[in-house]
């Protein structure tokens, strides 16, 4: 790989002895993963019903490297959001911060999703997940991963982290920030990435960390926990902000990366003055593990953790919800309870009864479908967080049958079923819906999902 020769000489000066070995690491092939998404599956079960050799990522246990050669994003298991196509280092970030079901999570620079879909997992439906980022263009891939992978709890947002902050102060027991970086971590990944480096890429990079960072640590409630990581090895992106911000966050202290899990310790040394602290933090180098290098900390705030208060939701209005609970009550085996909102003709399930007035949503909850005229049309997010034991009318392919790959090319083809709608399904994996009328299914799975 040919690098800049300003990097080579930066990274030899930090790496020294171990630098022949990095730029070796870098002419060889990259490492491929994918997480399982338990949501929906365990690691054990996804096993025995994919066609690719899966070996474990030290620090993410749903974590998994397959052959490159392989394609698993083009197997209806993916559709069916068994699994997300990963990077096995930026596994790292969500896996090691203790998120639990009924945390309020913040996903600060989410697109396209990986960590949010990682922490939905941890959440198991529970608590609220605001999933974030500031470009609205890249939200819409980031809402795609949300519902592909049925997560029922989540906001996406579109929105800057000041004005995130004035919303939420002091509320989240748990904050993501995977901060936007010179990327020196992904050279083997991307070409551009090799192009666009520059010191002034570093430079710009460190005025939005620093900014990212700090208005994070006031939306952290006392006892929370948050998880700052970088994609790139500059010493100015990661150690130097964190020693900075921990001069400037007094009631912040580094928790531990755990260095049996394949990660080297942070580098004190590589900044002025760097305190000896921050070997807590955690560093994954290509030469030394099998991906492509992350930077990791892990950082808690002072105080005790607040009970969870009950949430007290508004009752839904029967009348105007009457064709949706007509619709439950004809084909489905569940009640829906909680919070409702209609935003024209869309109606959605509110994972926490806050007020998002003036915050740029992209999704408010789970988009449950359209109330049209006299009855409702369910949507295909609201199929993805089904099991098929939830609905009454269920038609189950194999993985290999025709009939799953007629149906992800949205065609429509004769099947034994009863009329009305069907949850369709691999084995016990929901694809979607049908709606059968004399026994052919109008297929209803969502056009911008279409297999190509």
């Amino acid at each position: 790989m040919k690098l800049p020769e300003e990097y080579i000489k930066k990274m030899s000066e930090l790496l020294g002895d171990e630098s022949e070995e990095y730029f070796k690491s870098l002419d060889e092939p990259r490492a491929y993963g994918l997480r399982v998404n338990t949501l929906k599956i365990s690691p054990e079960e996804l096993k025995n019903i994919i066609d690719i050799e899966l070996s474990p990522v030290k620090w993410c246990k749903e974590g998994f490297y397959f052959d490159g050669s392989k394609r698993p994003s083009k197997s209806p298991l993916y559709y069916a959001g068994l699994y997300y196509i990963q990077e096995p280092s930026a596994m790292c970030a969500a896996s090691l911060l203790p998120i639990s079901p009924g945390d309020r999570v913040l996903d600060l620079c989410a697109a396209p999703g990986g960590k949010s879909t990682q922490a939905a997992a941890k959440l198991k439906g529970e608590g609220l997940l605001i999933t974030n980022d500031i470009s609205a263009s890249r939200c819409r891939a980031l809402v795609k991963n949300i519902e592909v992978n049925g997560v029922p709890n989540a906001v996406v947002s579109n929105e800057t982290p000041e004005h995130l902050r004035e919303k939420f102060p002091c509320f989240f027991d748990k904050i993501i920030i995977d901060a936007p970086c010179s990327g020196e971590g992904m050279f083997r990944k991307d070409p551009e990435a090799v192009k666009s480096w520059g010191t002034h890429k570093t430079e710009m990079c460190v005025g939005l960390q620093r900014d990212i960072i700090k208005n994070a640590a006031e939306m952290l409630a006392p006892g929370g926990m948050m998880s700052y990581s970088t994609c790139t090895f500059a010493p100015e992106e990661n150690e130097a902000i964190i020693q900075e911000f921990l001069d400037n966050n007094p009631d912040f202290s580094l928790v531990e990366a755990d260095k049996s899990l394949g990660f080297d310790r942070g580098r004190p040394e590589w900044i002025a003055n760097g305190r000896g602290e921050l070997e807590k933090c955690g560093r994954l180098f290509p030469h030394k593990v099998l991906g492509e290098g992350h930077f990791l900390a892990l950082l808690k705030k002072s105080g005790e953790k607040a009970e969870p208060k009950p949430e007290a939701f508004p009752p839904p209005n029967k009348k105007k919800l009457k064709d949706f609970y007509d619709f439950c009550s004809e084909y489905l085996n569940i009640s829906m309870e909680g919070c409702f909102e209609i935003h024209g003709t869309s109606l959605f399930k509110i994972p926490a009864n806050i007020d998002f007035k003036g915050i740029r949503l992209q999704r408010s909850g789970l988009y449950l479908g359209e109330l049209k005229k006299n009855r409702f049309e369910p949507s295909q997010a609201f199929a993805m967080t089904l099991k098929p034991e939830d609905v009454k009318n269920v038609i189950s392919f194999s993985v290999g049958s025709r009939e799953v790959i007629r149906y992800l090319k949205g065609e429509s083809f004769e099947v034994e079923a009863n009329d009305g709608w069907n949850l369709i399904c691999i084995d016990k994996y929901p694809l979607g819906w049908g709606k059968i009328i004399k026994g052919r299914m109008k297929n209803k799975y969502l056009q911008g999902w279409l297999m190509q």
